[in-house]
């Protein structure tokens, strides 16, 4: 089995040592495929992935890789955005971007804050009650949107009486 996945023009590409790297203006995307069973090629202005078999584990490594490869290409053309809402009942929470660490301050009435933190090369604007999380890397994105959620999860309380919390409510295209 095979596929092919065409690189747009401006992005070029680099595969060495079971890592393929691509760039553009300055953005760079990387993967290490290291599964045994996945060949990696890159020709031109293609990237060619190939696995022994029919099966349906080798279509499963397959599509997964191809998925890989096509968000870190739509990665570098536009940035993926994520965006969060600070909700509160009765215990205002104020949330502070500090480098590469969030701090949530008075959250459920707590003395000590609460940090979390998120990756270098995501970008994070906080206005009001919305948190907007931009970046080209989809899994860092997304790593640190579930960061910010889980640092103000509610646990050994009811949660349909404490609802406060950060919860993501937009994921790049799609709403939660």
């Amino acid at each position: 089995m095979k596929e092919e996945i065409i690189i747009p023009e401006g992005i070029t590409g680099e595969y060495k040592e079971k890592k393929l790297i691509l760039t553009k203006d300055g953005k760079t995307n990387e993967r290490i495929f290291n599964n045994p069973l996945l060949s990696v090629q890159l020709k031109e202005n293609k990237i060619i992935l190939e696995v022994k078999g029919e099966t349906r584990k080798m279509k499963r490594i397959l599509k997964t890789n191809v998925s890989h490869i096509k968000n870190m290409i739509k990665g570098l053309l536009e940035d993926f955005e994520y965006q969060l809402k600070i909700c509160y009942k009765h215990f205002p929470m104020t949330v502070e971007n500090k480098g590469t660490e969030i701090i949530i301050k008075n959250f459920l009435g707590e003395k000590k804050p609460r940090k979390t933190k998120i990756f270098p090369d995501v970008k994070i604007d906080i206005k009001g009650d919305t948190i907007t999380i931009k970046g080209h890397n989809i899994e860092h994105v997304a790593q640190s949107a579930a960061n910010i959620e889980n640092a103000t999860r509610v646990i050994g309380y009811d949660k349909r009486v404490f609802q406060d919390g950060i919860f993501i409510t937009k994921k790049h295209d799609k709403k939660v």
